[in-house]
């Protein structure tokens, strides 16, 4: 049926939605235009096809937000099927001495928090290659999920290098979630081939850099202040692809599509990533309910020739980083680390 939410099979009796509602901008002090009933807003979706979350271990207060939903679901006289794909995303500056019992710790945690028995999926991070454990906390997780407390295990911003390293140690990895969008393809340059091979999928996030994909930016000056760190993020993305003369040729080139089918730079941008390969589903980052309606736009509709050519051709002329997947942010120095928060996990 057109105009509603397509849903894709991970693994035998495990499907999602192809839209997830994220759970970052739900954070504590992340943004003063959240819902005043959030819970409710998690039945809108549902309601709505979208029954897959995303949230973490290190996201304040989401985890619980989302097991107070949980709990009133459970109420109902037919209780929705919903599936949370929660992180476990130890501290930098815990990751040389991380023991099996830190890691229960936090897996116990999180389930208290989002009222199961068992987590849908944990998807692992690790900020530090060169600090050595990262395999040993990832077994820890695969014998967790043997004792019944997960049932999905996959990573998140893990590179192409690392997530083969880990995949041959013989864990069973289901999805990466990593950052994939028309500013950002380096998942395309080895991350999407490797998943292919070993039988994985990818959850895409930053699929609209912040919004800065979106009718909101087209014609608009290059901004000197920006908001929120989200933004700052994605502008850096901006300025990687080529900078804003360039943005905005791919916004007006988006823009062209998005009026041959009737919608929005914003669901042209999100559509294009859904088409691409090894593409399980967007996560999306919805504050509130207010404009859940919108997203069975992106299944009313595929991308033709017409308009993959029109978005390729500024795609050529677009910078590609020469770092795979999440390096450049793995830098604490760098522009892209610099503006990220690493100790996230206690209590």
């Amino acid at each position: 049926m057109e105009g509603v939410i397509d849903r894709f099979t991970l693994a035998e009796g495990y499907t999602i939605s192809r839209v997830i509602k994220g759970g970052w901008q739900l954070s504590d002090g992340h943004s003063d235009s959240l819902s005043a009933d959030p819970v409710a807003d998690m039945f809108a979706f549902v309601e709505r096809g979208i029954d897959t979350f995303d949230c973490a271990d290190i996201y304040t207060g989401v985890e619980a937000l989302i097991g107070e939903f949980i709990a009133a679901n459970r109420e109902r006289a037919e209780p929705w099927p919903v599936r949370v794909h929660t992180k476990y995303v130890p501290d930098y500056d815990a990751l040389g001495s991380l023991t099996r019992a830190d890691v229960e710790t936090i897996i116990d945690r999180s389930l208290r928090r989002l009222n199961q028995e068992r987590l849908d999926m944990v998807q692992f991070h690790w900020w530090n290659y060169a600090v050595p454990g990262w395999v040993e906390a990832a077994q820890w997780l695969g014998e967790l999920q043997r004792a019944g407390k997960i049932d999905r295990l996959s990573l998140t911003n893990f590179n192409t290098e690392k997530t083969r390293e880990l995949a041959d140690t013989g864990i069973e990895l289901t999805t990466t979630q990593v950052q994939y969008s028309l500013l950002d393809p380096r998942p395309e340059k080895a991350l999407a081939g490797l998943c292919a091979e070993r039988g994985m999928h990818l959850l895409c996030y930053g699929t609209l850099a912040g919004g800065f994909l979106s009718d909101r930016w087209l014609g608009e000056a290059e901004p000197t202040a920006l908001a929120n760190r989200s933004l700052v993020k994605y502008k850096l993305m901006i300025d990687e692809a080529g900078g804003w003369a360039l943005f905005q040729e791919l916004l007006e080139a988006l823009a062209a599509v998005a009026r041959r089918h009737g919608t929005t730079i914003a669901t042209v941008a999100s559509r294009w990533v859904l088409e691409q390969p090894r593409v399980a589903a967007v996560i999306i980052g919805a504050r509130n309910a207010a404009h859940v309606d919108r997203y069975a736009e992106l299944f009313r509709f595929t991308l033709d020739q017409q308009d993959r050519d029109a978005i390729a051709a500024v795609r050529a002329q677009m910078q590609v980083p020469a770092e795979d997947v999440f390096d450049l942010e793995r830098d604490k120095d760098g522009r892209h680390g610099s503006i990220m928060k690493y100790n996230l996990n206690a209590d």
